[in-house]
């Protein structure tokens, strides 16, 4: 296509996509003198980046040292040739390791994107060489979105209302730790949920919005602010429909549907995909998604918008597509929430899962994984324990102290009351097991044998049967006030509830091929000039392995921002004008909860 008849806009640099991977590689370009503009197809930006929990995994970060935590990359790179086996890709891999530190202090210090550390986060897999227990991993700062100016916040995702308290985010670490020892009367936790709740409502009255911003949100907030501050061009509701190409082949800018109409974008140095991947194309779900026969066998984390056109463009153009993954997804177990108005939302089962007092099951009343262990695991565990035919499902089994100390999916601990979940039908109630496995379709017998077995091990502290509670990431999920072991406790009083757990994901792992630079790569692994991918378009430089926790955000933030700094022509990490070791803003968890009570008083 050659969109001769069509009004034009120039620019250096056109990002297809506005989430973490899109935004870092505008603000890296821009950052470098670059003239960038960003599309969006959906209404608002930030895409499933706005939805996530914000943690980025980025080892060797300039946070850690500062903490007094110096790995060497060998360290990171054990690690992943553990994890990642035959998938286990050097140049991208290298690549990855030497930018994330200098990514991390590049946004810390030179733009409005503020990090605070993940000392107590661990990597997945503790039992193996060159496993993390903290400070690998990077957050968003919380922000106050008084701080970003009324039309730019406009273009803003709110917080995933499954995640939030009516609307209202709460951030991992010292944040929810507090809330949930509000649920046992623990004064200071009542105090720090009361004001933070009291603020909430303030601002849903004032602006009709969450405007205390932290984990996904405040990351896609940040970087916009970044992105505006820099004098990037952001425009929402204009979906590219086509690449442009010149005689020699490389991509100089694309076609797209603007609320003006139909216009021709020519972006001199190239074009960076960054559209979400595929989680919402449903025949590419039913081509590459196991046990999935008609492709809807799935609910995913991310927005409607994330259909594959970034690859679908690009392919067009001669790029290729890999699916030869581990998995073509980022699993995660999600229960569907039904609401009156006939909409059915997706919650994230993420931290419930490793508390103690709780154990998950098939219809066959027989638990098939540590449910302690990551999201992807768990999933990768049901699927593996599905005869073909059969629903891939489980159920979330607890008892009545455990839904009045903690989460159960989207029902909330005390002092919110449970009816209105069971009225619902998301949450079961039996007064006996047996009751609950017959509401549910488990198998009485087998899942009394099942609780009776787990009961006796769990008053020990042991799980013989998969270990849970053996390893650093799986203890930090529980509850340390919970002995011996913080993931492990009995499930014996009645009344017994259950919520219905079924396969989901974060987004996609399949994707286009790339270099180390972000340049996409034709069919004879060629880059294709002007052509670059971040994100989740990016096919996953963890092979589809999920090493960590912020293994998504944490190279899309990285090989956007490569990417940026190639197009800019930047070769020296010296040149973006950061410290080599260390950042020169200090931040750490206490500055969060200071900085989050002063911006909202």
């Amino acid at each position: 296509m050659n969109g001769n008849t069509l009004r034009t806009v120039d620019c250096d640099v056109l990002v297809i996509g506005s989430g973490a991977g899109g935004m870092s590689a505008a603000v890296t370009a821009a950052f470098h003198g670059l003239k960038v503009m960003v599309v969006e197809k959906a209404n608002v930006c930030g895409g499933a980046t706005s939805w996530s929990g914000g943690w980025a995994w980025a080892p060797g970060n300039p946070l850690a040292k500062e903490e007094g935590v110096n790995e060497d990359k060998e360290t990171f790179r054990t690690y992943l040739r553990e994890v990642l086996g035959g998938q286990y890709q050097v140049s991208r891999v290298d690549a990855f390791l030497e930018a994330a530190p200098h990514m991390v202090g590049f946004f810390h210090d030179k733009t409005s994107l503020q990090f605070v550390p993940g000392s107590k986060i661990n990597d997945i897999y503790g039992e193996l060489p060159g496993a993390g227990t903290g400070n690998r991993s990077v957050g968003p700062k919380p922000l106050n979105a008084r701080t970003i100016k009324p039309g730019l916040r406009a273009k803003m995702r709110h917080q995933l209302y499954e995640t939030s308290f009516l609307g209202m985010g709460i951030m991992a670490g010292p944040d929810l730790s507090k809330f949930l020892s509000a649920s046992q009367g623990n004064p200071k936790g009542l105090f720090h949920a009361g004001w933070r709740f009291g603020f909430h409502l303030l601002d849903l009255l004032t602006h009709r919005r969450n405007m205390q911003l932290v984990n996904g949100t405040a990351l896609t907030a940040r970087l916009m602010k970044s992105a505006d501050d820099l004098g990037v061009d952001i425009r929402v509701s204009t979906p590219a429909t086509a690449l442009l190409k010149d005689g020699n082949g490389k991509v100089t800018g694309a076609v797209v549907r603007s609320p003006e109409g139909e216009l021709q974008i020519k972006a001199r140095r190239g074009v960076v995909l960054a559209s979400g991947g595929f989680p919402n194309d449903v025949q590419r779900r039913k081509e590459l998604f196991p046990k999935t026969p008609t492709g809807r066998e799935h609910w995913t984390l991310s927005p409607g918008e994330t259909t594959g056109d970034g690859i679908n463009l690009a392919q067009a153009v001669g790029a290729r597509f890999r699916s030869d993954v581990k998995s073509p997804a980022a699993w995660c177990p999600v229960s569907l929430v039904p609401y009156r108005n006939g909409r059915t939302g997706v919650f994230p089962h993420i931290m419930d899962r490793a508390k103690p007092g709780s154990i998950g099951v098939r219809a066959d009343g027989k638990r098939f994984v540590n449910e302690a262990n990551g999201y992807y695991d768990y999933v990768e565990a049901l699927l593996a324990a599905t005869p073909e035919g059969e629903t891939v499902e489980s159920w979330q089994i607890a008892d009545s102290r455990f839904v009045r100390r903690f989460p159960l999916g989207m029902a909330k601990p005390l002092p919110v009351p449970l009816l209105p979940y069971l009225r619902s039908g998301y949450l079961v109630k039996g007064r006996t097991l047996e009751e609950l496995a017959s509401k549910c379709g488990i198998d009485p017998t087998e899942l009394r044998r099942t609780v009776a077995r787990f009961n006796a091990n769990a008053r020990a502290g042991v799980d013989p049967e998969f270990g849970r509670g053996e390893t650093a990431f799986n203890r930090y999920g529980g509850d340390a006030t919970t002995k011996p072991n913080p993931s492990l406790g009995p499930i014996e009083k009645g009344p017994f509830y259950a919520v219905r757990v079924v396969p989901g994901s974060f987004g996609t792992f399949a994707g286009l091929d790339t270099d180390s630079r972000s340049r996409a790569l034709n069919h004879d692994g060629g880059p294709i000039e002007g052509l670059y991918v971040a994100g989740n378009d990016q096919a996953s430089v963890m092979g589809g392995h999920y090493p960590a926790g912020g293994i998504n955000l944490g190279p899309a933030l990285t090989f956007g921002y490569i990417a940026g700094r190639h197009l800019a022509g930047v070769e020296r990490y010296e040149d973006d004008g950061t410290q080599a070791e260390g950042t020169q803003a200090h931040s750490t968890q206490a500055d969060v909860t200071h900085a989050d009570v002063e911006h909202a008083l």
